[in-house]
């Protein structure tokens, strides 16, 4: 095993605001695994929606104030080095930890419960409350390093720890089987498209909501139809046709969800990328019984189920480009135009 340097190359959020806060380096101090931990060599790491959302503050619910911009809803410590995606090899120990991880290719669970040797009261997210994959190393504890056997590459690993983990939260709340017809919005992003293919997994019958350009690859994924976003669901499908919407969008058009759910239905959000205050009528979710369930924190065993599925390849990576970690800036202006279907990757391997 090569030996760990003293530095690495990595970036460095360094407050909110523009894409000037993030700042390429490659004297940044290799962070050195506690007891409880792992030292992790990054193979490869995704772009996600919480590394343009944390950086621009997005989280915050108070005006011109961003000490509660962040997943916890606490203020970020700066510098940070974000990523939440991340796929690499164990390099180091902590004394407390299994031998056995040495050198084992792994994927990072995203929703941290344990730092520091800590059990933590409010869960963080890596690349957030601490330091993620944006970098050449990054430390976790062990518990949160799951070991996965795939002929998939780091680059095609990466692309499932966050979306995917979602994903499978979304659906492991709203109670998705093989008997449900499933709705999902927003099916052509990372966590959409993970859905779709993890909702299709399920058995259930999935409608997915893109745009027209993007009809084939989406059910090429698992979708059986597709409902453009510019349409009405009401009108394409009708009132009370779906048992679950699976939604990353909100907006002004949100109301038409739970008007197309059944009675009993059960709605999942983990996403708002078309606007976060939307208008209910309660009357429509006390008369309809619906449930609605709101998925940030991963449930018991859901990444644990996902890598399961990983490694019996009942689900594929779905990759849309790739970047070196100098090029991060233009990565997440092509995040931002929303064109592509899948993830966008970074890749951190050792010849990058």
């Amino acid at each position: 095993m090569n030996e760990i340097p003293a530095f690495m190359k990595g970036v460095q959020l360094t407050g909110h605001g523009g894409f000037d806060k993030l700042v390429l380096r490659d004297d940044i101090p290799v962070p050195k695994p506690g007891p409880y931990d792992v030292l992790i060599r990054v193979g490869a790491a995704g772009i996600n929606n919480t590394d343009l959302n944390t950086r621009l503050a997005w989280y915050s619910k108070s005006d011109g104030d961003s000490d509660d911009a962040s997943w916890s809803g606490n203020a970020l410590q700066f510098p940070r080095i974000q990523g939440a995606d991340v796929c690499g090899n164990v390099v180091a120990t902590g004394k407390e930890v299994d031998g056995k991880l040495l050198g084992q290719r792994v994927l990072v669970e995203p929703c941290i419960r344990e730092a520091g040797g800590k059990k933590l009261s409010t869960p963080w997210y890596f690349g957030s409350e601490c330091d993620g994959g944006f970098a050449e190393y990054t430390v976790v504890a062990a518990r949160h390093a799951f070991t996965v056997n795939s002929r998939f590459s780091d680059i095609e690993l990466a692309s499932f720890p966050c979306s995917y983990s979602t994903a499978e939260n979304l659906l492991t709340r709203a109670g998705v089987t093989a008997n449900d017809v499933v709705l999902v919005t927003g099916a052509s992003g990372g966590v959409g498209s993970a859905a779709v293919q993890l909702a299709k997994a399920r058995g259930a019958q999935v409608i997915g909501v893109t745009s027209p350009s993007k009809t084939e690859r989406i059910m090429s994924l698992g979708a059986q139809q597709i409902v453009s976003r510019n349409d009405s669901t009401v009108a394409r499908l009708g009132k009370n046709s779906v048992d679950v919407v699976i939604d990353l969008v909100a907006g002004t058009s949100w109301s038409e969800l739970l008007d197309i759910l059944k009675p009993y239905g059960r709605y999942a959000v983990a996403g708002a990328i078309a606007g976060p205050l939307v208008e209910l009528d309660v009357r429509t979710l006390y008369l309809k019984d619906l449930s609605l369930f709101g998925c940030t924190v991963l449930g018991d065993n859901v990444f644990k189920n996902l890598i399961d599925r990983i490694e019996k390849e009942e689900i594929r990576p779905v990759i849309s480009d790739t970047f070196f970690l100098q090029d991060i800036v233009q990565a997440q202006k092509q995040f931002e135009t929303k064109q592509h279907i899948g993830k966008l990757v970074i890749d951190l391997s050792v010849n990058s």
